[in-house]
């Protein structure tokens, strides 16, 4: 009985050192658009340097789970939630790599001034992070209703996407001079998409821990030659 509750104990860790994890990278987001719109080279800094952090608690919370799996040999519901656990920490890492894409792009600007208001992007980014925290709120509690609706409001990231694209190019249009800020302004626009299709890969991993059922949501194809900087 002692060594179930220790088990059970152990689980409910790990679980709780993925909603770490994901405050740190929705942090990381919030932090990388504030420092873009104040061009701010030092905190762009302190972002990069930050994301070695983010990789370590992955591994951390990764050598965990192994380790759980080794020593209990959970049955069949709970290797279902470490899998997904696994995966949704990758997923989370992944984030944090766009936060630390989202900076480089500020260095790579220099101290020129923003051709464009970033109100757009903040938008965008307050959105992605609500759907993450949600995503998060799913897993804690198992709700797969709630999955399938965050997995939704990912279209609404994507035309948040698409008309920052098109207001980038029509500046590219009106004079080219600005080509090169655009372009890494739309690398971050893009960071942030990505960041909700990573939440709807959590939402998939929800549904998959709950029924077991492997389900692609939305259907979304992922974009695959758009530089994320984050290396």
């Amino acid at each position: 009985m002692a060594i179930r509750h220790e088990y059970t104990r152990s689980l409910n860790r790990l679980q709780d050192e993925v909603l770490i994890l994901g405050s740190m990278v929705e942090g990381g987001i919030n932090d990388a658009i504030h420092v873009l719109e104040q061009r701010d080279t030092e905190g762009a800094r302190r972002i990069i340097d930050w994301d070695n952090r983010v990789n370590e608690k992955r591994f951390a919370i990764e050598s965990s789970a192994l380790t759980l799996i080794a020593t209990q040999q959970p049955a069949a519901g709970d290797l279902r939630i470490i899998a997904a656990i696994l995966e949704i920490i990758t997923d989370l890492e992944r984030v944090g790599d766009y936060a630390k894409g989202i900076a480089k792009i500020n260095l790579l600007i220099g101290e020129a001034r923003l051709i464009k208001s970033l109100e757009e992007f903040k938008i965008m980014a307050a959105d992605a992070c609500q759907m993450l925290r949600d995503a998060l709120d799913a897993f804690v509690h198992r709700d797969i209703d709630l999955a399938k609706q965050i997995a939704k409001r990912d279209d609404d990231l994507d035309e948040q996407y698409n008309q920052i694209f098109k207001a980038l190019l029509q500046l590219i249009i009106s004079d080219t001079r600005v080509t090169d800020q655009a372009t890494y302004l739309l690398w971050a626009a893009h960071n942030l998409e990505r960041t909700g299709d990573r939440v709807v890969n959590i939402c998939e991993r929800v549904i998959f821990m709950v029924t077991g059922q492997m389900i692609e949501l939305n259907g979304s194809v992922e974009i695959k030659d758009m530089p994320t900087l984050q290396d």
